[in-house]
C-alpha cells in the first residue's frame, strides 16, 4: 500500500497541472467531457487515498483494534506509515468534508432559486424579456430552463447578433451546461487541487456553446461580434451566478471564432484516460493491499490469544480467536 496509495494523490496534481491547457487547446465539447470525467475520478481518488492513510493510523489505536479485534504490534509491524501522515490525512479529508458539504449547500440554494425564477415564468415562454436598460443576458436552468435578456442587451445588438447570442445560451440549456459547473464546484471544494480544472471548464463551457452558435447561425463571424459586443455592453453590470454570452475569456473566445473550428486532439485525451485508469488501479490495489493488513493483523490476534495463559483469558477472553483461526485453518485445508 506505501507506494500504490500515494499514485492517486499524484495523478491529480498532475491532471491539476496540465488538464487545463490540454483542455483550452481542444475542442470544446470533448475537453468539457474529459475534465468533468478528470474531476470525479482524481476526486474520488484522494478521497479514498485519504481515507487508506487515515485508517492505517487510527487502526493502530489499542481501543480500535480491541474494537476489530486485530493486533496493533503487527499492523505498525506490516504498516510503514506514521501516524504523523495518517492524522495529516484525517485532517485534510476531514477539511475537504466540510468543504465538500457547504458548497453542497450552496449549490443547493442556486439550483432551487433558479428553479423559483423559471416557476415565475410563463410555463409556456422560453424567453424572458427584462425591462431593464442594464444590458445582461444568461440562461438559467430548470424545468424547463430559460433564456433571460434585458432590453438593454437586445438594444446593443443587431438582428443575426440577438439570433446568436439566443443560440449560445439555447446551447446552454440544451447540453446541461449547469450539471457541469456544479460537478466541478463540488469536486473544487473537496479537494482545492482541483480548481483550476474547474476555472478551465467555465471557459470551455462557453466556447462549446459559441461552437453550437455558429453551427446554429451558420456564421462564426456574427458569433464572434455578438460575444464582443455583448461583453462589452455589460461590462461591470452585475448579474446573477448563472452561464452567460459574456462569460470566460471574451478575447480568447472571439479569437478561437475568428479561426477555422478546432480539431479534436486525440492524444491528450488518451493520455488523460490512462492517467484515470492508472488512479483508479491504484487505488483499489491500495484498498486490497489495506484489507490483506488487517486480515494478516487480526490473524495475528487469533494466534496471540490461542498462545495467551489461562489467567489471561479468564481476565480477557477471546471472543473471536476460535473462529478466526478455524476460517485459517479451513481456507488452508481448501488450498
Amino acid at each position: 500500500m506505501t507506494i500504490s496509495v500515494y499514485i492517486p494523490l499524484l495523478v491529480t496534481v498532475v491532471l491539476a497541472v496540465f488538464a487545463p491547457r490540454a483542455a483550452l487547446r481542444s475542442a470544446p465539447r470533448p475537453a468539457a467531457w474529459s475534465l468533468v470525467c478528470a474531476a470525479v475520478v482524481t476526486a474520488t481518488g484522494w478521497l479514498g487515498s485519504l481515507a487508506l492513510l487515515a485508517f492505517s493510523g487510527f487502526a493502530q489505536i489499542p481501543e480500535v483494534a480491541e474494537e476489530g479485534h486485530w493486533s496493533v504490534a503487527a499492523l505498525r509491524t506490516q504498516d510503514p506509515v506514521s501516524l504523523a501522515v495518517a492524522a495529516g490525512s484525517a485532517l485534510t479529508l476531514a477539511a475537504g468534508l466540510v468543504s465538500l458539504g457547504v458548497a453542497a449547500v450552496r449549490q443547493g440554494r442556486h439550483l432551487l432559486w433558479a428553479r423559483r425564477e423559471c416557476g415565475r415564468v410563463s410555463a409556456d415562454t422560453e424567453l424572458v424579456v427584462l425591462d431593464d436598460d442594464t444590458p445582461q443576458a444568461f440562461a438559467l436552468p430548470g424545468a424547463p430552463g430559460r433564456i433571460v435578456v434585458s432590453r438593454g442587451m437586445l438594444r446593443c445588438l443587431g438582428d443575426a447578433e440577438r439570433a446568436a447570442l439566443l443560440a449560445h445560451e439555447r446551447a446552454h440549456l440544451r447540453d446541461r451546461h449547469h450539471l457541469f459547473q456544479t460537478v466541478w464546484r463540488l469536486t473544487a471544494a473537496l479537494n482545492p487541487l482541483l480548481r483550476p480544472l474547474a476555472e478551465a471548464g467555465g471557459f470551455v463551457l462557453e466556447r462549446w456553446a459559441d461552437e453550437e452558435a455558429a453551427a446554429r447561425i451558420g456564421s462564426r463571424k456574427v458569433v464572434a461580434h455578438a460575444v464582443g459586443r455583448a461583453a462589452l455592453a455589460s461590462a461591470g453590470a452585475s448579474r446573477p451566478a448563472a452561464l452567460a454570452a459574456t462569460g470566460g475569456a471574451v478575447p480568447q473566445r472571439v479569437r478561437a471564432l475568428l479561426a477555422p473550428p478546432p480539431r479534436r486532439r486525440p492524444l491528450p485525451l488518451v493520455a488523460g484516460a490512462l492517467l484515470l485508469t492508472l488512479c483508479c488501479a491504484s487505488l483499489a490495489n491500495a484498498a486490497s493491499d489495506s484489507e490483506g493488513l488487517v486480515d494478516s493483523a487480526e490473524q495475528a490476534q487469533c494466534a496471540e490469544d490461542a498462545g495467551a495463559p489461562d489467567a489471561a483469558w479468564a481476565v480477557h477472553p477471546p471472543q473471536r480467536s476460535d473462529a478466526c483461526c478455524h476460517h485459517g485453518e479451513a481456507g488452508g485445508r481448501g488450498r
